[in-house]
């Protein structure tokens, strides 16, 4: 094994992270928060969306390796002590461009990174799952209750917590995260998303944009709380999280639409106004975060208002615009209108 680098604080990496969709709108900040922590990355990602990396070319620590979940050879796994399993079609939506297809990533794809990693005698891995899971609820949810998936995406992250969980050891530590609704900047911008899309309404059109009818429970989390999620349950005991579901979030940002609408308004200084769209949501649920704050200790630090004023600022100075990448779904059609780019094209494997 060659001699670890020394970085710039005189000390030693910590370790080597592998993290797939690593070039993703979560992927790209956790890839980051990593490389500050003292850690080597490998980036995995198709690189659908170009540039969200290009930030931290040059930075001796991370590697980018263009290849898909789904045949990537084993030696990805070589010398990585920890897998952060982001690589997905992501969000409901886009789960259901192509149910077969999402199956094939999201839960067979992941299904396979973590058989892998096993094999190679990997230690740690994670695996980026999502709170969408339980569907509709009527009660508060933790990690004991029944999950409801409604949608392809949903239905995936359930199939691929039951197979990867399964193979925690001794010296196998296998965690999954169901995620809140991410919000925040990310060089891989989405706008699809509830807070992040109301932001971009108020700033392009003075208004909110809510889907109908308003009443619909969400959790939220800010893009660099769930990030650190990852690294606090890498850097956990392994008895702590080995085998173990987190829900990641917080109770105080467990929202109903129309009032995080009306707050986000307020937060901007703006009146409020709303436009209604689309049919009413049939997701609707509340979550416990007990498990993972008494746990390990995580808490959330950034607020929905501090994640509106952030992105708001961002588009008055043009350091983050919209446009077609920043909606999954039309994007991902994009994508499959060139014969099919998703999957019938095998990727020649390249090390960026």
């Amino acid at each position: 094994m060659t001699r670890p680098e020394t970085h710039r604080n005189g000390s030693r990496p910590k370790g080597h992270v592998l993290v797939t969709g690593g070039a993703g709108y979560i992927g790209c900040v956790l890839t980051e928060l990593l490389l500050e922590r003292g850690y080597r990355v490998t980036v995995l990602d198709r690189l659908f969306f170009p540039g969200t990396l290009a930030h931290l070319e040059g930075n001796r620590r991370l590697r980018v390796v263009r290849d898909d979940i789904r045949w990537v050879p084993a030696s990805i796994m070589k010398r990585v002590d920890a897998v952060f399993d982001l690589a997905a079609l992501s969000n409901d939506p886009a789960g259901d461009l192509d149910p077969k297809r999402t199956l094939e990533i999201n839960h067979k794809g992941r299904a396979r990174i973590a058989r892998l990693a096993k094999r190679a005698g990997v230690s740690r891995y994670v695996l980026a799952s999502s709170c969408s899971i339980y569907g509709f609820q009527e009660a508060v949810v933790d990690e004991r209750s029944p999950i409801h998936p409604l949608t392809t995406y949903a239905e995936a992250n359930g199939l691929a917590e039951k197979s990867n969980l399964a193979l925690a050891s001794e010296r196998f530590t296998s965690t999954a995260l169901r995620q809140a609704t991410v919000y925040g900047l990310s060089k891989r911008m989405r706008f699809d998303l509830a807070i992040n899309g109301m932001t971009l309404a108020l700033f392009k059109e003075g208004l909110v944009k809510v889907m109908r009818d308003g009443t619909q429970w969400r959790p939220m989390v800010h893009i660099r709380d769930t990030s650190r999620a990852f690294v606090r349950v890498l850097e956990s005991e392994p008895g702590k999280v080995s085998g173990e579901i987190f829900n990641v979030g917080s109770e105080d940002q467990n929202l109903q639409v129309l009032p995080l609408a009306r707050r986000l308004s307020e937060a901007l200084g703006i009146p409020f106004k709303e436009a209604w769209y689309g049919d009413p949501d049939h997701r609707s649920y509340r979550v416990s975060f007990r498990k993972i704050r008494e746990r390990i200790g995580y808490a959330t630090e950034v607020t929905p208002e501090d994640g509106a004023r952030e992105i708001y600022a961002a588009l008055k100075a043009g350091t983050v615009t919209d446009g077609p990448m920043t909606r999954t779904v039309e994007w991902y059609k994009s994508l499959l209108a060139y014969q099919g780019i998703l999957d019938n094209v095998v990727m020649r494997h390249r090390v960026l």
